[in-house]
């Protein structure tokens, strides 16, 4: 997503590529001034406020939003002796954030021995995400990661036809799909239900979390698992795909004006790192 994640230009999937004359860094490490005032809570308590965040976009990563020690109630932040080496930014010391008598291990990092060229990260530290109780811009719970500038949703409506089949039987046929764009991923066709032979589509437990778009549905079509999903109810910002179904396209035939679709390499969103967990029922009251 956006600038790192997916096939985003920083990420090592990239869909496209940088036009310098020489090879670039195998990876590339991106940090600028959020330019927004987000906030920590934990444990009833709020123990960071800044207007001046760094955000860190590294490859392979949703990025990270790190706090001035002075934003910081340095009271919360208590030093274990663990360290570890990060591989672009040297050693890393590990804190755990006690508050209100509640306690999280390793939960807060900072980046103690920066090279010259990362000063920007110099005195400040990140809160694990699944460890706090929330992070907010302004009044405003934000679910997922730190919101990325970078990322971005257009939503069109399109006259094509799209065919989806399994085997010789026609799942979906559809002359008004919608057409989701976003940041590092190919685009996305989403078929209304009418247009759906809906007798196909088994729900199955498990759903899924995009910061962007909300709780993710999905149906199994005979013994293809997990080949549709759907947004029953997105956020309002991408509420023109509400209830609608997208079809996998290397679980099922997939045509667009009778070409056929393929999944395109790194478009399989992987969760990795310690704050990067999310689960449903944190996601469901938003």
């Amino acid at each position: 997503m956006g600038l790192s994640w997916q096939q985003g230009p920083l990420s090592a999937g990239a869909a496209g590529h940088f036009l310098t004359p020489g090879p670039l860094p195998g990876r590339l490490l991106f940090a600028e001034r959020l330019r927004r005032r987000m906030r920590v809570r934990f444990n009833d308590t709020w123990i960071a406020d800044s207007e001046d965040v760094v955000l860190l976009h590294e490859p392979g990563r949703y990025p990270v939003a790190y706090f001035p020690r002075e934003d910081i109630d340095e009271k919360v932040l208590a030093g274990n002796g663990r360290t570890t080496r990060h591989q672009d930014l040297g050693e890393t010391a590990w804190f755990a954030v006690r508050a209100g008598g509640r306690s999280a291990e390793r939960a807060a990092w900072e980046f103690t021995a920066l090279p010259g060229h990362a000063a920007d990260l110099r005195g400040r530290v990140a809160f694990a995400w699944r460890a706090m109780d929330g992070f907010y811009e302004e009044d405003e719970r934000i679910l997922g990661h730190a919101a990325d500038p970078y990322h971005r949703i257009d939503i069109r409506s399109t006259s094509r036809t799209l065919e989806v089949r399994l085997g010789d039987d026609l799942i979906a046929r559809s002359e008004r799909p919608l057409v989701l764009f976003e940041s590092g991923f190919a685009p996305r066709w989403y078929v209304p239900r009418a247009d759906i032979d809906e007798s196909r589509l088994r729900p199955v437990d498990g759903r899924t979390f995009c910061p962007y778009k909300g709780l993710c549905d999905y149906f199994d079509i005979d013994d293809a698992p997990r080949a549709a999903w759907s947004y029953r109810n997105p956020y309002r910002e991408v509420d023109r795909i509400g209830d609608m179904v997208s079809f996998e396209p290397d679980k099922a035939e997939v045509r667009l004006d009778g070409t056929r679709l393929r999944l395109e390499p790194g478009q399989n969103v992987v969760p990795h790192g310690i704050d990067r967990g999310l689960d449903v029922e944190e996601v469901a009251p938003h």
